[in-house]
């Protein structure tokens, strides 16, 4: 795991539109513009705002990218309360890269999100989940996380599925053969919208 540089918004661009194309093959409407996603002008910005925070990473495998994730404290309005906000990580534009499927790139993103969140004392992971990707929901379940419900009708976007897991429920050590270089963090605290 790395802390993500301006110059890989190429990389986490590429990613998205891969995995876009991949969901809709499978019949998902997740990130495409006719299922009300960002277009991808729009998430570059979101992404280049984060990276300029330090709040987005990237996991390798051999050498190579295989992954990002972005941990913040903020989310699109009407999704969670602020006190839930406020004990609490925020998980973002988490996906893997598509040759890297099935090596667990995703349980150690959220891992990585879990060991930010203890070192900021905050008990919770959280995060939103495309509404209609029931498969995507099974995978958040798979990795420990809960339904905590679907935002009602003051949320705004196709993520309203809000998924949790309290970071005491994560191991403390990783499986052999991976590590973790720990970098320095500047989160921001403002509650601007990503």
């Amino acid at each position: 795991m790395r802390p993500a540089t301006l110059g890989d918004l190429p990389l986490i661009c590429r990613l998205r539109v891969q995995r876009t194309s991949w969901l809709t093959a499978r019949g998902s409407d997740q990130w495409t513009v006719a299922g009300r996603g960002r277009p991808i002008e729009i998430f570059a910005g979101a992404v280049g705002r984060a990276l300029d925070r330090g709040e987005t990473w990237i996991a390798e495998v051999d050498g190579e990218s295989a992954g990002t994730i972005t941990v913040n404290h903020r989310a699109d309005p009407g999704l969670w309360s602020a006190w839930e906000l406020a004990e609490s990580v925020i998980v973002h534009f988490m996906i893997v890269d598509l040759r890297f499927a099935g090596r667990r790139v995703g349980d150690h993103l959220l891992a990585h999100a879990a060991r930010l969140a203890a070192q900021q004392h905050r008990p919770w992971v959280r995060l939103d989940a495309w509404t209609t990707n029931t498969e995507l929901h099974d995978y958040y379940r798979r990795a420990g996380f809960a339904l905590a419900r679907v935002a009602g009708p003051v949320a705004t976007g196709p993520s309203r599925a809000l998924f949790e897991r309290q970071v005491a429920t994560w191991p403390r050590r990783l499986p052999a053969g991976f590590t973790v270089v720990r970098a320095r963090q500047r989160l921001s605290t403002a509650s601007t919208r990503d």
